[in-house]
Parts: C-alpha cells; structure tokens; sequence
C-alpha cells in the first residue's frame, strides 16, 4: 500500500539528493523558468542601458557561481564519505562511473575560465566604465584569476576523493554544514538553468530534415556538457549507473528538449 509520508522520507534521504535534485530542476522548469528568465534578460537589458544596478546584479550572479560550487563541495565533502562508510560502499566504487567530459577537470576549467571572463569583465566595466584599465591593472587580473580558477577547481574535484583525516574545524563536521552545501549545489543549478533555458527564447520552428534534426541534437548534447552536468555531478557521480537517473535527468530538461527539438515557433520560447 502506498505510503504517502514514507516516500516523501525517502525523496529527502541522503542518497536521494540527486533525484531530489531533477524533480526539482522539472518543476522549476514549469512552473517558475518562464519568470526567472525573463527577469533575467529584463536585468541584462538595463545592465547594457547602463543600469549600475542591473550591472552590479549580473556580477554578483557571476560571483555565484564562481563560489557556489567549491563552497558547496567543501562543506559536503567530509558527510559524503562518511555516508558512504555507514552504506558499506567503497568510495572508489561510487567514483568508477566517472570519465569523459562529465568529470573532467580540464572541461571544467575551460568552464571556469569562461565564467571568471564575465566576472572580470564585469568588474572592469564597473571600476572603470569606458576607461581602459592599465597594462598593470589588466595583466594583475589574469593571473589573479588564474589562481582562483585553479583553487576552485581543486576545490570542486577534491570533493571525489576521500578525506585522509577528520577536519578541524567543528562546523564541517556538523550536520548542518551538510544541509548548506545542499543548499549552495541547489541554488547554483538553479542559476545554471537560466542560462540553459535562454536556448528557449530563440524561436525554433519544426524540424524540417534529418540535418536540421542532428544540429539541434548536438546543440543541445553540447549545451548540456557546458550548463547542465557541471552543476549535477556532484550527486551523478554516485548516481551515474542507475537507470532511472537518466530517465530522471531527460524529465527534469524535458521542457528544454521539447522546444529545441520540436520547436517553440515563437519568440517568448513558451
């Protein structure tokens, strides 16, 4: 017999988060992307006008998901691999699915850099408006930057290695920092899917060939290598052999899939 409250536990457990996750991701796919994006392209188009508030708005995005997922790796890193103990799994065998562009770390470095670009950029034109920093200035930002796409990265990635050593610090091993790591994975999906979910402003009519099929099909597969699994992989890497993660995953983008590849026919994308 069906039990209501037993599996609204169950979606809440530990080893659930990644499902947590795409229901998530789907119902703010229906019910919410609609308003979010077009907040969205409402800040950026007074961020372009000159708006300090929209331009100051757009950079803190950025910053957000600069910090959201070292943050959220650090914080969950040493409950992870507890958890796994308490399963009786091997955290090298959570990790053995792991390969390609999902989890690779020179993937997500370009991602990085990309997302470090915008920030900078961002900065510049805010410090300095239409003045042109100096060669000193500029030159100091990139290897500032080069530093910080590095610590994020070793950051990120040293979440899939187990921790030789209980950490120090009392708060890293509370619960609670457990549940805000959750929190920062979560917002920063969020944040990424905006980005993914601008594809459905560009109106896309039918399908007309099997050419125009396969190019929607590899903007969408190349889309989702940049935007999608970056943010996902901390809960796929435990998931990534399970079937109904897949299945999952195809749902919670299923909105995004649907316009792109069936087409949306017109401008506002819903």
């Amino acid at each position: 017999m069906f039990n209501a409250a037993t599996a609204f536990s169950l979606l809440f457990a530990r080893r659930n988060r990644g499902l947590l996750l795409d229901i998530f991701v789907f119902l703010i796919n229906i019910f919410l992307m609609r308003l979010l994006v077009g907040e969205f392209l409402a800040v950026a188009k007074s961020a372009s006008n000159g708006d300090i508030f929209s331009q100051v708005t757009l950079f803190l995005g950025a910053v957000a998901v600069m910090v959201l997922p070292p943050l959220g790796a650090t914080l969950k890193r040493w409950h992870h691999y507890q958890w796994l103990k308490d399963e009786s799994r091997m955290a090298e065998e959570a990790s053995t699915g792991m390969g390609g562009c999902l989890f690779n770390p020179i993937f997500y470095f370009c991602l990085t850099a990309l997302i470090f670009s915008t920030v900078n950029a961002g900065l510049m034109q805010f410090v300095y408006g239409n003045r042109e920093p100096s060669g000193a200035v500029f030159v100091s930002s990139i290897f500032i930057g080069l530093a910080l796409m590095i610590t994020h990265t070793v950051l990120v990635y040293r979440y899939f290695s187990p921790p030789k050593h209980e950490p120090r610090s009392a708060f890293l091993r509370d619960p609670s920092s457990e549940l805000i790591g959750d929190i920062c994975i979560f917002v920063n999906m969020i944040l990424f899917q905006v980005i993914w979910n601008l594809m459905t402003v560009v109106p896309f009519d039918r399908v007309s060939s099997l050419a125009d099929f396969a190019g929607r099909l590899f903007l969408l597969v190349f889309s989702a290598l940049l935007l999608y699994f970056p943010p996902r992989m901390f809960y796929l890497a435990d998931d990534i052999r399970k079937r109904r993660t897949w299945a999952m995953i195809l749902l919670a983008n299923s909105p995004v899939i649907f316009k792109v590849m069936i087409g949306n026919g017109n401008i506002a994308g819903w």
